[in-house]
C-alpha cells in the first residue's frame, strides 16, 4: 500500500498529477528567484501589490470563467451552463493530469497563484510593461463591477 492510498476512496483525486504541477510551479519559480538573486526588490510597493492583486483577480476569472476563453478550457472541462454575466460553469473532466489541469483552469482561486507569480516575475523583469498590462486587467475589473452595479440599478 502506498502512502496516499485511502486518501479519497470515493472520488478519484489525481494526487500524482497535483504533485507534478506543484513541483513544476515551484521549480519554475525557484529557478526564477535563484537566477535573479540580487535583482529581486527588497520590497514590493503597496501600489504594486494593489495593482497586481486586482489584475490577478480579473485575469484569473477571465481565464477560468469567461465564455470566450472556454475554447482553451474545453480539452479539460465540460460545459454545464451559464454562471452569471459573461461567465460559464464548467466541470473538470478526465483522469490524471487531464483532470488536474481541468481543476486548475476552471478555478479562479487555483489560477490566482500562477497568475500572481507571473505578474510578480514580470514586475521584476519588465516593470513598465507589467504595470501597463496589469492596469488593463485592473481597469477591466473596475468596469465589470460598474456593469453589475448599473444592471442592478436599472
Amino acid at each position: 500500500m502506498g502512502l496516499t492510498d485511502g486518501y479519497s476512496p470515493h472520488e478519484h483525486k489525481p494526487l500524482g498529477s497535483y504533485a507534478l504541477m506543484a513541483g513544476a510551479f515551484n521549480a519554475t519559480l525557484g529557478t526564477f528567484i535563484a537566477a535573479r538573486g540580487e535583482d529581486l526588490p527588497e520590497r514590493i510597493e503597496p501600489y504594486d501589490l494593489v495593482l497586481m492583486g486586482a489584475a490577478t483577480h480579473k485575469l484569473s476569472r477571465l481565464i477560468a470563467k469567461d465564455k470566450v476563453t472556454s475554447a482553451f478550457r474545453a480539452p479539460f472541462a465540460r460545459y454545464e451552463g451559464s454562471a452569471g454575466p459573461a461567465e460559464v460553469s464548467e466541470e473538470p473532466r478526465g483522469t490524471g493530469l487531464r483532470l488536474a489541469i481541468g481543476e486548475l483552469v476552471t478555478c479562479p482561486f487555483c489560477l490566482g497563484q500562477w497568475v500572481a507569480a507571473g505578474f510578480m516575475c514580470g514586475l521584476v523583469t519588465a516593470p513598465r510593461t507589467t504595470r501597463f498590462v496589469a492596469s488593463i486587467f485592473a481597469t477591466l475589473g473596475v468596469s465589470d463591477a460598474l456593469q453589475v452595479l448599473y444592471k442592478e440599478a436599472t
